[in-house]
């Protein structure tokens, strides 16, 4: 599912004491996931692998996602 970025905004809440957040484990693999509201009032859920069983890359990953999809400040 290809999620359009134009219509929508993020606000990503997190929790500094958790390094992992919007990440999990499943079968060998980090995943990362986290809600877009969009702009018509209705929300997606997005879950997307970043392919990698090693913990500090997701991390990365994770934070270049929320990089490139557009923001709000809460």
């Amino acid at each position: 599912m290809a999620v359009d970025t134009k219509a929508m905004q993020t606000s990503i809440r997190v929790q500094p004491s958790n390094r992992d957040h919007h990440l999990w484990l499943n079968n060998g693999r980090w995943w990362c996931h986290f809600t877009v509201h969009h702009r018509d009032h209705t929300k997606q859920r997005v879950r997307r692998s970043t392919g990698t069983p090693h913990l500090e890359e997701a991390r990365q990953i994770r934070d270049f996602l929320f990089t490139v999809l557009p923001s709000t400040q809460a």
